[in-house]
């Protein structure tokens, strides 16, 4: 038990250095989004909000998700960093078919899938992204708040953080995203050859 609260306690500080979001106890189970459907998900998504991560750190964030096969969701995530566009290909899929909203997904061969849970989405307009992973003592979470369009209504980003806010999520540790057109222009090149 020594040896596995030391381990804990050692990744809790090694994340924490990276500004991952970390809390004590296991992961919340909260309910997803009710009768998911992949092909209405599919198409350009910009990011609005997300919790800090060690792996995202530029702004003009945007995710396109390609269906390429029942349960399988091709996944291209782009920011802009310092002037540089980063993008990364990876693959979404659904674990459970009686649960479809439930995805894990990958972007390396040799790293275990992350959960990719969506907890409220309408298709046209918003995605509400959580996901959880347990260590042990504590776990990570991470969580997204997407739009088809660079803004989302402010009624809306509140209707969202109150679910999230629900399930314990700490939404005043939210980022916003920058995706105005003056500072996200390069951006548009990439979706323009998708």
């Amino acid at each position: 038990m020594k040896a596995a609260h030391v381990i804990s306690m050692t990744l809790l500080l090694a994340f924490a250095a990276n500004a991952q979001v970390f809390k004590a106890g296991q992961c919340p189970t909260p309910a997803v989004q009710a009768n998911f459907d992949a092909s209405k998900y599919i198409g350009r998504w910009f990011e609005i909000q997300r919790l800090p991560t060690s792996f995202q750190v530029g702004q003009c964030s945007r995710a396109f998700y390609d269906l390429k096969a029942p349960g399988v969701i091709e996944v291209l995530n782009s920011e802009l960093n310092n002037g540089t566009i980063n993008s990364i290909i990876g693959s979404a899929k659904v674990k459970d078919p009686a649960e479809p909203a439930k995805l894990e997904v990958s972007f390396y061969e040799d790293t275990p899938p992350g959960p990719y849970w969506v907890l409220s989405t309408d298709y046209t307009g918003h995605s509400l992204v959580y996901g959880c992973t347990d260590y042990g003592l504590f776990h990570m979470e991470l969580s997204w708040i997407l739009s088809r369009e660079p803004t989302l209504p402010k009624e809306t980003v509140a209707e969202l953080h109150g679910i999230l806010s629900s399930i314990g999520v700490a939404v005043d540790k939210m980022l916003t995203t920058v995706q105005e057109e003056g500072h996200c222009g390069a951006m548009d090149n990439i979706i323009k050859h998708i």
